[in-house]
């Protein structure tokens, strides 16, 4: 028996198989779940060749969050193949500019970036719960993965500033689609060498002792642990749990800065 058995999962923005969305996928495979990913644009051919490394093929779905008319026809995307019920939905989908947004240019950054950066990372929470709505209910999760807003890292400058809209984006759709069973929770991972995070310039220096400081220590190349907990909150496990944000940080956060 899987954690996940007889779940349908929903894993948004899969790109190549270092992402977490990518471990998220896998590791809701192997615990029972059907599972279907999405990207868009040139990546599309990527993520359809990543796609046969997961234990089972899933169908790919293209779906860019900034455009309406895939959101306003992905419930239909869905039933063509065969999904009447969505358990889970998992946002794994940020942007920033490295050239504008990132590594010490946030005195500098243009708000055409800025607002591009906040409506791929944080309003696409919204537009992908609505889009999915038709297809959830009471028991259905949604989950999206941030890293720590609370606190000005090095280099992260407006990407922090967008997650930090993730989370209240987070929290006002636990208000209110709670009434209908439907939650939504975050996960705070540590920092990991994803592709996402390679663009980030000066990311050394955010990553730079976070192994040596966090209680239980941290391997950045390991995604197993944060795709876990993203799991762990799409399962039946957490039925009275939203609104929250839970920290997979080795324990980072609760030393403070």
């Amino acid at each position: 028996m899987g954690l996940l058995d007889g779940k349908t999962v929903l894993v948004a923005g899969v790109t190549m198989d270092s992402s977490i969305g990518f471990a998220v996928a896998k590791v809701a495979q192997e615990e029972g779940a059907r599972v279907l990913i999405s990207n868009f644009g040139r990546a599309l051919s990527i993520t359809k060749r990543i796609a046969k490394r997961l234990p089972e093929e899933p169908p790919v779905l293209d779906l860019d969050v900034t455009n309406q008319e895939h959101l306003d026809g992905l419930a239909d995307a869905l039933r063509a193949e065969g999904v009447e019920r969505l358990d889970g939905v998992v946002h794994s989908i940020a942007y920033g500019n490295p050239e504008t947004l990132l590594g010490g240019k946030f005195l500098d950054g243009p708000w055409d970036d800025v607002s591009q950066a906040v409506q791929v990372s944080a309003y696409s929470l919204k537009s992908l719960a609505m889009a999915t709505r038709p297809l959830l209910g009471s028991g259905s999760s949604i989950v999206g993965l941030t890293f720590d807003a609370t606190i000005a890292w090095p280099a992260y400058d407006w990407m922090g500033v967008a997650k930090a809209a993730l989370e209240s984006t987070s929290r006002y759709l636990a208000r209110d689609l709670g009434p209908d069973g439907i939650r939504c929770n975050l996960v705070s991972a540590g920092p990991l060498k994803t592709l996402a995070a390679k663009a980030i310039p000066g990311f050394e220096e955010l990553d730079e002792g976070w192994g040596t400081r966090a209680p239980l220590g941290w391997d950045n190349t390991d995604q197993g642990p944060t795709a876990k907990a993203v799991c762990a909150l799409i399962s039946d496990f957490f039925p009275a749990t939203t609104g929250e944000i839970v920290h997979v940080d080795g324990g980072y956060h609760s030393l403070g800065a």
